[in-house]
């Protein structure tokens, strides 16, 4: 049989990284691009959408080049890509009009309360299943709209497109030819009707957004168009799969059954639970979106989004300056003074789910003359754990589904500490994948099935690490009370 290879494009937050597999599934190769994180004094996040097309083309060069194989033996690329964060560029020019508004910043706030003011929350949600919030893409593209001197003409013209960072991978991969998105990332711009499986014009009206703008929305599986990465390839290959990067771990977590649930620790954190072909939604604070289509069948999750997880380790390494590097916090965290009950509520942004608390502001809060280095370093890491404990009990709860395990990836799943305290905290075993960019593998699986390069007995070469609980549960009792006192200081809702 003849080697084959599959390409997989994670375009995440802080880079993009270019996944070599084999037709056993195996990854084989990978090379990475890191972009600039644009942030100015309001505290507006942003990335240049050229940069990042320009890495992605470079990057895909330098893992086939690194891996030396034969390029004709490419036989297709997934692309799995950060969700969110949300751009507009020229449609016959493919020109950016502004800079990709990142999913962590919040600018597009006011025009969420303006909607709320008007009695639109509610519709908006049981529509889209989320909360009304600038952390989606609609409030960021109507700031564009309203901000961006020429946007409004450009897209009243029908000169406009708007859309994820997939569509705008693939438009720009395809030459302009394919303008489209799939379940997964439409489900995130909360301009998507979930029910009804299209744009919802109303909701779009509502935020002053034209659906003629918007791509069109595909199985997660599809195809997508071809490219050549623009002449590297001896001949183009198609892009047989687009899904959003928590959806994409999912996937390649072999989160296939209702009840299956995964982490993803990244620059910020998605929980996601498998909930299967019908579904509901949360009156408690997470969402529901949509798993991904696939021929023809599309599958639901409820979900929780969490602003700052691995961005918290940057701020203690990078403004702090208490540690030279994230590598090092489980080592200072196990060296912590058992008895300090200092706890980190990360609210730099305000607080995403489950709590939704735009006004939050972030508070170390139960130091002590004694609390040090160590216990600050602790109390972030521990932050990461709550947070996602929070998440998860709330999903147990309103799906009536006990969670024996969670299924964990990302670079953070290497903290030792990290995974030991979820463990603790949660009362589950937390299993460690042995790959640790999932959302690549998910890509790379979605276009390698649909190609007929992979069977679903992929999903089975997955080896994974197991952390069991050792905390007693008076102790885990005390450590989450001390956790909700802290939140009870910074919530203002």
């Amino acid at each position: 049989m003849q080697e084959k290879y599959i390409l997989s494009i994670d375009q995440s937050t802080a880079g993009t990284k270019a996944l070599l597999f084999d037709n056993k599934g195996d990854l084989i190769c990978r090379s990475d691009k890191s972009h600039r994180q644009i942030i100015d004094e309001k505290g507006w996040v942003e990335h240049d959408p050229e940069e990042i097309y320009r890495n992605t083309v470079e990057a895909v060069k330098a893992v086939v080049e690194k891996a030396g194989i034969d390029k004709s033996l490419i036989v297709g690329v997934g692309i799995s890509n950060q969700r969110e964060t949300a751009m507009a560029w020229d449609r016959g020019t493919g020109k950016p009009v502004y800079n990709a508004i990142v999913w962590q910043c919040a600018r597009g706030e006011a025009i969420c309360k303006e909607i709320e003011k008007a009695g639109h929350a509610e519709e908006i949600r049981k529509a889209t299943g989320l909360n009304l919030s600038p952390y989606f893409s609609a409030a960021k593209l109507a700031w564009i709209l309203q901000n961006v001197p020429g946007v409004k003409e450009k897209a009243q013209a029908g000169e406009l497109c708007m859309g994820t960072m997939d569509s705008w991978e693939v438009f720009r991969l395809t030459g302009g030819k394919s303008f489209k998105t799939d379940y997964s990332n439409a489900s995130r711009t909360q301009m998507f009707n979930i029910f009804d499986l299209t744009w919802d014009e109303h909701i779009c009206s509502l935020f002053g957004i034209d659906t003629a703008c918007l791509a069109q929305v595909c199985d997660t599986n599809a195809n997508y168009g071809e490219t050549d990465f623009e002449g590297f390839l001896p001949h183009p290959i198609p892009i047989h799969g687009v899904i959003g990067d928590s959806h994409g771990a999912l996937f390649g977590q072999g989160c296939l059954q209702k009840g299956m649930i995964k982490t993803t620790y990244g620059t910020g954190s998605s929980v996601m639970m498998n909930i299967g072909e019908t579904p509901m939604l949360s009156a408690s604070g997470v969402v529901t979106s949509i798993a991904w289509g696939m021929d023809g069948r599309v599958e639901y999750v409820l979900e929780g989004n969490i602003n700052y997880t691995g961005a918290v380790m940057k701020w203690i390494v990078e403004d702090l300056g208490l540690l030279a590097s994230p590598k090092e916090a489980s080592k200072t965290a196990m060296a912590a003074n058992e008895e300090d009950e200092t706890y980190l509520v990360p609210a730099f942004t305000g607080l995403g789910a489950p709590y939704w608390d735009s006004d939050a502001k972030a508070v170390i809060y139960g130091m002590t003359r004694t609390t040090g280095k160590n216990e600050i370093v602790r109390a972030a890491e521990d932050c990461i754990v709550y947070q996602i404990a929070d998440i998860i009990g709330i999903m147990s709860r309103e799906s009536g589904i006990s969670i024996d395990s969670l299924r964990v990836d990302g670079g953070a799943s290497r903290d030792r500490y990290l995974m030991q305290f979820q463990s603790d905290i949660l009362g589950i075993p937390v299993r460690v994948a042995s790959v640790e960019e999932l959302s690549g593998v998910g890509a790379a699986y979605t276009a390698g099935l649909a190609l007929g390069v992979y069977t679903k007995e992929v999903f089975e070469r997955m080896t994974r690490q197991d952390y069991l609980p050792q905390m007693d549960a008076a102790t885990r009792a005390k450590k989450r009370a001390g956790w909700d006192k802290a939140l009870s200081v910074v919530l203002t809702k």
